[in-house]
């Protein structure tokens, strides 16, 4: 549990981060005394206004809610305004919280993203963003905490399709209207700028908000994004169903005794030993390497067999159909394979498996055999591709709005694999003509040996909120992405990350602890 609500804990944006304004985000003078008052709120398109209420807050330390917690300490002191929205014969009730910092704002305005099947920021994110001088919004969408699925079905058996709709795409776009009349209301002038951030859910919703409202946001910060929705929360089952099958279930050592050996393996690869494996998709470890290998765990002696080899081969490949057709991409080599192999299924993806899928909730995960699994994939794809796949490539709309979509992920992603986000890059490429006409909007920076929303969550760090308003504001489209990464000897190394689809390698001399021995190059196919 400690690790499902530390990796849950990453998805929520800004939660531990603190990113100070630039020097172009001075505070800005406002037309109207600052009243912190319910203001007059017009119901966007299809919504009704249940109540608005505003609330003087006066900061300092701020606490997160639910199983994410989180805590941001010397808060401005800030105005709440909460809007409750409804939505016609669908009986929901979706707030939208609006925080405002008293003085200091610096004209700017920041959506925020979810995690899991939490909608929006639990606290930690909106109290960062007024810390930093942002007006912030979120949303709950009319739904629960993180790992709260009680509304996906009615009381029928049914999925509510009112919710997953407003989940999926609609309650976002209605928060940034909102939140924006809000800050029209109380400061007496809209943003000058508009940002979303997010990770994972939080990510998901930001290519969302770039495919369907493209005129939401000046920026969009999506990192780590759980896009091809429909497709990769089955996949992430896979792990189970291939140990199920198989019969044989690793230990959790045995399964770090073949990344271990994977990631020595394919280290050098970029010409210095760095702790660094910096393109997995050279890394061809073969996992039988390992039989006979001899393994302690917890003061006992194991040996690894050929039955244990044979699931993680199976795990790294990823989901594949009976006769062979590869389904969706498997765990990346270098990532914990634990996370999605442990004793019990990830509960994200087993959530949306029993309710959404099976619709099932008393479904024995345990003994979906490779074509029921084949059966559900396929299901989810034709269900709910268009409801919250979000994979639309066609970005020419947003692209024609004149914002820009900034995303890292990490290489080592335990929960969501990069290779979706790769695959959905080069879908927009061939949508939009060319990479280069994609780069002058959309850039995607890959960082080695990183976990799911790792970076500025203690596995690493970056300015990527910097990156996006330097891009936004200033024109400066960010060739690299400098940051901190933690190789696999736990030592910080610094690293320019590369614009996709360019990888780091060695120069041949230098620290290899420093950004300067590396290069961008792009990937050897041999």
């Amino acid at each position: 549990m400690r690790r499902m609500l530390t990796v849950l804990a990453a998805g929520v944006p800004l939660a531990a981060a603190v990113y100070l304004p630039s020097a172009s985000a001075e505070p800005r003078t406002t037309s109207t005394p600052f009243t912190c008052a319910a203001p007059s709120v017009k119901a966007p398109t299809g919504t009704k206004v249940e109540s608005v209420t505003a609330v003087s807050q006066p900061g300092g330390t701020v606490q997160g809610t639910g199983i994410l917690q989180g805590t941001v300490t010397d808060v401005p002191a800030y105005c709440e305004v909460t809007v409750t929205l409804t939505h016609s014969g669908a009986d929901d009730h979706a707030k939208v919280r609006t925080w405002l910092p008293v003085s200091g704002w610096n004209g700017r305005f920041q959506g925020l993203g979810g995690a899991a099947y939490l909608a929006g920021d639990n606290n930690p994110g909106l109290a960062t963003a007024v810390k930093n001088g942002y007006a912030a919004v979120t949303t709950d969408a009319g739904v629960d905490d993180a790992l709260d699925t009680s509304w996906a079905l009615n009381s029928q058996g049914q999925v509510n399709t009112a919710l997953l709709k407003n989940f999926a795409s609609r309650s976002q776009h209605e928060a940034s209207v909102v939140g924006k009349e809000v800050v029209d209301a109380v400061y007496g002038k809209r943003p000058a700028y508009s940002y979303f951030l997010g990770c994972s859910t939080g990510g998901r919703q930001g290519y969302m908000e770039a495919q369907r409202y493209p005129d939401d946001y000046d920026g969009i910060l999506a990192n780590a994004p759980a896009v091809n929705w429909d497709e990769f929360e089955v996949a992430t089952l896979w792990p189970q169903v291939v140990m199920n099958n198989e019969k044989t279930h690793p230990s959790s050592c045995e399964f770090n005794a073949f990344t271990a050996a994977a990631v020595k393996a394919c280290d050098e690869l970029d010409g210095v030993k760095d702790g660094l494996v910096n393109d997995p998709s050279r890394c061809d470890f073969d996992p039988r390497r390992l039989i006979g290998t001899k393994v302690v765990c917890e003061g006992k002696e194991l040996t690894i067999t050929a039955a244990d080899a044979a699931v993680v081969r199976k795990i790294w490949d990823g989901p594949r159909t009976t006769s062979g057709k590869k389904l969706w991409y498997g765990v990346p080599i270098g990532a914990d394979i634990n996370a999605l192999a442990g004793a019990d299924p990830f509960p994200v993806p087993a959530a949306w498996t029993k309710l959404w899928v099976a619709k099932d909730p008393s479904l024995d995960l345990s003994t979906i055999t490779y074509s029921r699994f084949t059966e559900l994939f396929k299901q989810s794809q034709a269900e709910y591709d268009k409801v919250i796949g979000t994979d639309d490539p066609d970005l020419s709309a947003f692209r024609k709005s004149g914002g820009k979509l900034l995303t890292w992920q990490g290489d080592a992603d335990q929960y969501i694999p990069a290779q979706g986000t790769v695959q959905y890059r080069v879908r927009v490429e061939r949508e939009l003509g060319s990479a280069t006409k994609v780069d002058d909007f959309y850039r995607l920076f890959l960082a080695p040996g990183t976990v799911h929303c790792g970076l500025n969550k203690g596995d690493g760090t970056t300015d990527d909120l910097g990156a996006l308003t330097a891009w936004v504001e200033h024109g400066k489209a960010p060739k690299t992405l400098p940051a901190t990464l933690i190789n696999a000897d736990g030592q910080s190394v610094a690293r320019d990350l590369c614009n996709y689809p360019r990888v780091l390698r060695y120069t041949g001399h230098g620290d290899p602890a420093l950004a300067s021995s590396f290069k961008c190059v792009l990937p050897s196919r041999h």
